[in-house]
């Protein structure tokens, strides 16, 4: 049970996010959540959004870099400390965290994160009770 995210690779440069941007505007596909993590020559700007596998071959067709993935996004009560729940939840289970990024919507915690071992984060997910959002409704955080 994951959602598909976009990793868009940027230079850091003026106007290179603005295209991506300008590009899903163009073909009415909303954003959900986005981060950019960033070195001194390029950023990845990682994307959920209402539409990826449409938005990843507008992308691509216009020659922007990027890739699509599967990320789990676990939905939270909005209470101090459901996220560092669910996180110790994986850690018990000896499941590392590439990378993890988080918003609130609609008094909502909502909790985007990668690992390597997806069947084994699913197992631990399901067994721990945690809310998983699937594809089909991800849009449903507009």
């Amino acid at each position: 049970m994951t959602v598909n995210q976009l990793s868009v690779f940027i230079e850091n440069k003026s106007g290179t996010l603005v295209k991506v941007l300008k590009l899903l505007k163009a073909h009415d596909i909303q954003l959900i959540a986005s981060t950019i993590a960033d070195t001194t020559d390029y950023g990845i700007c990682r994307i959920l959004c209402s539409q990826p596998d449409k938005a990843f071959r507008i992308l691509k067709e216009a020659g922007v870099a990027v890739s699509l993935s599967e990320v789990f996004a676990i939905e939270l009560d909005d209470v101090p400390g459901k996220a560092a729940d669910a996180i110790d939840f994986l850690a018990r289970e000896d499941i590392s965290i590439s990378y993890l990024y988080s918003f609130l919507l609609n008094g909502k915690g909502v909790l985007i994160f990668r690992t390597d071992n997806t069947a084994k984060a699913q197992d631990a997910i399901d067994r721990n009770g945690l809310s998983v959002i699937e594809e089909q409704d991800i849009s449903k955080l507009l």
